[in-house]
């Protein structure tokens, strides 16, 4: 189950809008890796704004919008970067229940 807070998302794919995968393929590690930390435990803990997650089989990074007001930078950064990439980005607004429900296993 993911950690990503309920709120809106933004769930940008692997995939470019052309349906060609986007090379190299660990750019969803490494994006998320750069909002990451170390914890206590020596393990990588992703940001709750920034995850990798498999949906569906597919690696996708899973945005919270609440990243543009916690660091601006960084969403613009992670926006413009699938933008200009053209990698296929789904707004994704369920709550509860219904809330994006993934695994953060990367792999």
């Amino acid at each position: 189950m993911s950690n990503i807070p309920d709120e809106e998302v933004h769930v940008i794919q692997g995939i470019k809008e052309d349906g060609a995968k986007l090379r190299p393929s660990d750019w969803i590690e490494r994006l998320s890796s750069t909002l990451a930390s170390f914890g206590l435990d020596q393990k990588l803990k992703y940001n709750e704004c920034v995850q990798p997650c498999m949906i569906k089989g597919e690696k996708c990074l899973v945005v919270a919008r609440g990243l543009s007001a916690k660091n601006p930078e960084m969403y613009n950064f992670v926006m413009n970067f699938a933008r200009g990439n053209k990698l296929q980005i789904i707004a994704d607004r369920r709550a509860g229940d219904r809330a994006l429900k993934g695994s953060l296993d990367p792999n």
